[in-house]
């Protein structure tokens, strides 16, 4: 096992999660906040799990990701926007449940929860059925075109299952506000992916002829 992968994965996981838990707890004012404890596990367990499996069966791309950087200038901003998002919806969550504030019923948040870790799964089918996958817009050395599974439904499988997940981690913590600061999000992605269509229409062979077979971008007979 190489030692120093560990070491960055790990170090980068408690970070992740020490800073989510002090955007979502404490303007929650109590740690005793079932919405942001369901997130948290629905969020943080499977990935320490996720991160395992690539650390033994794909440890080269889970060392692209963790050290992936962005840079087309269209990207970095996308980058930043969905950020500000991200953290806009943990600290509105908490603020909510502190001075009960449009909220949600528990089952809706349960569900929620369930709609998040089907995100994940697909998610998890996306870095399974693509070894290419990286978290910046690039075309690698070697690349080959992937065109089955779920890339041949939609052509960016990988958005859509964010998609999924960034509308319900509001949708868990039980806040309409959260909720009303991620529905752009989608909209977001569609100057991401004309602009990641473009590079790999330039440097991935085969990739015209793809987007020609397979119609949607990101949604099935949506878009």
């Amino acid at each position: 096992m190489d030692r120093e992968l560990l070491r960055q994965a790990l170090t980068k996981f408690f970070a992740g999660l020490a800073l989510t838990a002090l955007l979502t707890f404490v303007p929650a004012g109590t740690l005793r906040y079932p919405g942001g404890l369901l997130l948290m596990a629905v969020l943080f367990v499977p990935m320490f799990v996720a991160g395992l499996v690539m650390m033994k069966r794909a440890p080269e791309l889970l060392r692209r990701r963790l050290n992936a950087k962005e840079e087309q200038l269209v990207q970095k901003g996308v980058i930043a926007l969905s950020g500000l998002m991200f953290v806009a919806c943990f600290v509105l969550g908490g603020l909510s449940f502190r001075l009960s504030w449009l909220t949600l019923p528990w089952g809706v948040q349960l569900a929620a929860a369930a709609m998040f870790l089907v995100g994940y799964a697909l998610f998890g089918e996306v870095l399974r059925e693509n070894e290419y996958l990286s978290r910046t817009v690039e075309v690698q050395e070697g690349q080959k075109l992937v065109d089955t599974g779920l890339y041949g439904l939609v052509r960016h499988p990988m958005y859509f299952a964010t998609v999924l997940m960034f509308w319900a981690m509001p949708l868990v913590l039980g806040s309409l506000a959260s909720f009303a600061v991620m529905i752009p999000y989608p909209f977001l992605l569609v100057q991401r992916i004309r602009n990641e269509e473009q590079v790999l229409e330039e440097g991935l062979e085969g990739y015209a002829a793809y987007k020609e077979k397979v119609r949607w971008r990101l949604i099935p007979y949506v878009w």
